[in-house]
């Protein structure tokens, strides 16, 4: 399968971790475990995070959850394809993981306060979207193909959520068409415009290529 990632930054730390981490993994260690691995550090930051709504200082543990999570999510399938050790059943376990990872991040956030309802709303659907385009790319082109606002910008961006959440717990903000926004409202919908964007230009550019396949057979 041809994988493909636009992005220097991931590029970048995918190396990093590969030589620093992926190299000492044992033997023993099977790829699936290592999204398990992922998928429990994620569970506890999500945890950490509904938590934040009694004191904000529990959004450490998501950040600390986020980065759990980020790191087993590049080492897995590293350690998947040095060991000959690639399968279908684990590339599903692992775009599953990222879904459910993400969306449920940004609900904990919104029973949390530190984001409100109505940006939840809009924020939840596109993660999930976007994990389906590469699935829909890995299973009709062969291609595992990143997006430009790839895992790691997706990581690092729900970390600064976290950290504005902890400086600012909700008391600077205004209100706009009734509905009341606070900073990381506004920097999560900024986020969420560039992924939405990236979303549709993945799915427009899949349906143009599979409309292009289906004129050649």
């Amino acid at each position: 399968m041809k994988k493909i990632i636009p992005s220097r930054l991931e590029t970048g730390v995918q190396r990093l971790l590969y030589k620093s981490v992926g190299e000492r993994i044992p033997e023993c260690v099977t790829p699936n475990q290592i999204t398990l691995l992922g998928a429990l550090g994620g569970l506890a930051g999500i945890v950490c995070a509904v938590l934040s709504g009694r004191n904000r200082w529990f959004l450490i543990g998501t950040i600390c959850g986020l980065v759990c999570h980020l790191v087993c999510d590049d080492l897995d399938g590293y350690v998947a394809r040095k060991r000959n050790k690639s399968s279908k059943a684990g590339g599903y376990f692992d775009l599953l993981t990222d879904i459910l990872h993400i969306t449920y991040l940004i609900i904990a956030l919104a029973f949390a306060g530190v984001i409100h309802f109505h940006v939840a709303i809009f924020m939840v659907p596109v993660y999930a979207l976007l994990m389906f385009s590469a699935m829909n790319y890995i299973l009709h082109l062969d291609e595992f193909l990143f997006p430009r606002l790839g895992p790691i910008e997706t990581h690092l961006f729900f970390a600064v959520v976290c950290i504005i959440g902890m400086i600012d717990p909700g008391s600077w903000g205004g209100e706009l068409c009734g509905f009341a926004y606070n900073v990381a409202d506004i920097l999560v919908l900024t986020g969420g415009v560039l992924m939405y964007y990236e979303m549709i230009r993945l799915q427009i550019q899949l349906f143009q290529r599979l409309s292009h396949y289906d004129k050649k057979r």
